[in-house]
């Protein structure tokens, strides 16, 4: 099957920037409802909403969608999967509860397990990151794009790390940069901040889900970075029988 990237990746775009919309009402209105999963993480009407809106743009590839909020498709389906839509409607739903503004819209494309396009967009700030086989870009508000290029040199200067996931192996990784400045922010905004050359190293010793790092793995791959298992020098690869991610590092 050939896919049209250009045309595919306008879509991604498109879709996250309407579901952004839809999002932002209910993220600006007086109530938040809020239900939560069985496994305690959080739910709100914005992620579905969400959902919605993007499976409706990115129906006309005509490609199948696998969605943090979507029906549980069964492996022995999607294994045959060649290419798909991978997607978190809303990454970072506990920052839109603290409504701290840090969550995004993740939109990947995935052929044989391995991101080719990714799209992150953070309605609130107005952020709107692309990566694909041509390079990877960044869109702040009605700004022209900014191509993002990787930082040159081997120094880790700034080092990413989860505000509510600071493991103690975490920890380890940064003692041994001792000069290093440490930052997070919420959601796939972690990764972007590498992708913009403000951080060089992003080690996650915490549970995540492929629909939490699809989207920016696809946007570090076109600039040149990789997310790597911590216990194998191999990256991360998607739709796997169990969707949960294994420890990583990003660089």
């Amino acid at each position: 099957m050939e896919i049209n990237e250009k045309s595919f990746t306008e879509i991604a775009k498109e879709g996250a920037k309407a579901a952004g919309l839809e999002i932002l009402k209910i993220y600006n209105s007086a109530h938040l409802e809020v239900e939560y999963k069985a496994d305690d993480s959080p739910l709100t009407k914005a992620d579905l909403a969400a959902h919605k809106v993007i499976c409706d743009f990115l129906s006309k590839t005509n490609l199948p969608i696998l969605s943090e909020e979507g029906e549980n498709i069964a492996y022995k389906e999607r294994k045959q999967w060649d290419y798909f839509w991978l997607i978190d409607p809303l990454d970072g739903t506990k920052e839109f509860v603290k409504r701290n503004g840090e969550f995004t819209v993740n939109i990947a494309l995935i052929h044989k397990g391995i991101p080719i396009i990714g799209v992150v967009y953070a309605p609130v700030l107005d952020w709107l990151f692309w990566g694909n086989s041509q390079g990877g870009w960044k869109i702040t508000g009605m700004k022209s794009a900014v191509a993002l290029q990787k930082k040159k040199g081997g120094l880790v200067e700034t080092i990413v790390a989860s505000r509510s996931h600071l493991s103690h192996e975490t920890q380890g990784i940064i003692d041994q940069y001792p000069d290093a400045d440490v930052v997070s922010m919420g959601s796939s905004l972690k990764f972007m901040l590498l992708a913009e050359g403000k951080a060089q190293l992003y080690p996650r010793f915490a549970p995540t889900m492929e629909w939490d790092t699809a989207a920016a793995h696809g946007i570090l791959k076109a600039l040149g970075y990789e997310i790597k298992k911590v216990d194998i020098d191999e990256p991360l690869v998607y739709n796997k029988e169990n969707l949960l991610n294994p420890w990583f590092i990003a660089s």
